[in-house]
């Protein structure tokens, strides 16, 4: 199926490992040129060696704002313009209400809600100027149903899909598409970090396996893609069925 993305330019974020580097893949392998931005500029090396095509690579700090006013710069002069953003982020530190102080907050909602915010008002207007753009930030199932000992995931991730979603409304009739991707449990280093026995985990899904990255990678793809225009403001679960609600 032919996407309709080749020749396109793509900004992830959080790209070096995990579910960040599984979209980037995807995007190249449907055409699209790519910029990966993460911390770490070893781990960026080695992520771009996977990559097809002619990778950037760019280096930002998620919780510092002008590490991300740099990124912008940046991206734009390597690709010459981003025509789709995938906004992801590691997750802040696990704790839960008795243990997680309010000076805590910040720092998560920095990192994985205002700096989403950031990216998105940088490059969201040029792409309504050019008729054409696509978003897709990576969130968590956590926002359908809270995951225990990750309050501080849970309170930032949901606060960037209602931002999203009103942005969508917003600017959905001139060309920019913006949605959300919601992970569960999928096998990555951030998931062997937080949990001691994999199996376990696996077993409390109803398909008693991870999910995969790549698969994953894809689904994002296919939401910045030509036939998915239609999808506006939706928040996709790829969770394997873990959350078990109706909505």
């Amino acid at each position: 199926m032919d996407l309709g993305i080749s020749g396109r330019t793509a900004l992830v974020t959080g790209a070096s490992t995990g579910l960040g580097l599984a979209c980037a893949r995807a995007l190249a392998a449907e055409g699209a040129r790519v910029a990966l931005a993460s911390r770490s500029v070893e781990k960026l090396a080695a992520a771009a060696a996977t990559i097809e095509g002619d990778p950037v690579v760019l280096t930002v700090d998620l919780s510092e704002p002008a590490s991300i006013d740099a990124l912008v710069d940046d991206a734009t002069a390597a690709l010459g313009q981003v025509d789709i953003l995938v906004a992801n982020g590691g997750g802040p530190p696990p704790g839960n209400f008795a243990s997680t102080e309010v000076d805590a907050y910040q720092a998560a909602l920095q990192l994985n809600l205002l700096s989403m915010v950031a990216l998105t008002k940088a490059f969201v207007p040029p792409m309504q100027e050019r008729g054409w753009g696509r978003v897709v930030a990576v969130t968590s199932a956590a926002v359908r149903q809270p995951m225990a000992n990750l309050i501080l995931s849970n309170t930032a991730r949901s606060g960037l899909t209602a931002f999203l979603k009103t942005t969508a409304l917003e600017v959905a009739g001139d060309g920019v598409i913006v949605n959300t991707v919601q992970p569960g449990l999928h096998a990555t280093d951030r998931l062997a970090q937080l949990y001691d026995d994999l199996d376990g985990v696996a077993d409390s899904v109803p398909t008693g396996r991870l999910g995969d990255p790549g698969d994953f990678g894809r689904i994002v793809a296919f939401l910045c893609s030509e036939s998915a225009k239609s999808i506006i403001g939706a928040s996709v679960p790829v969770d394997s069925g873990a959350v078990k609600g109706l909505q």
